[in-house]
């Protein structure tokens, strides 16, 4: 990624302090500008969308989310997050993450109008880097 280039917000929800460490420090050295915001299930970020919901710059342009996690899970935030997305004044792109390889999983993801695609981890340095490339572009 260019050093010039915008820098975006970068949401990961995922209960895996592993995967959050080593998501985080990719997303950096992609762009050390860029903005993580770390949540450990659904609901802490389901409830920071709707503390912020006028606050377009803190609110994500791209999320990463975990399918299986405690309190509320991926699916379980998608549905919550149909309901909140109408107050939010920006558009945000999520991306399935899981270490699951289940075709259910990859096809239910696709009933989410929200959802861009399914990403299986560990997710390399090279597909969050076009990921976050893109999502640059739409910016």
């Amino acid at each position: 990624m260019e050093a010039n280039s915008t820098p975006l917000t970068i949401c990961l929800i995922d209960d895996d302090s592993i995967y959050q460490f080593t998501a985080k420090r990719i997303i950096e050295l992609l762009n050390p500008l860029q903005k993580v915001l770390i949540f450990s299930n659904g609901k802490e970020a389901i409830d920071y969308f709707v503390q912020n919901t006028s606050g377009k710059n803190e609110l994500p342009d791209v999320i990463f989310l975990d399918i299986n996690m405690p309190v509320m899970n991926g699916w379980e935030f998608l549905e919550a997050y149909d309901v909140v997305k109408t107050g939010l004044r920006k558009t945000i792109t999520i991306y399935m993450v899981s270490s699951s390889v289940d075709e259910k999983d990859k096809i239910r993801s696709k009933t989410f109008e929200d959802v861009k695609d399914f990403i299986v981890k560990p997710i390399h340095q090279q597909v969050m880097h076009d990921i976050i490339l893109s999502s640059v572009a739409i910016a």
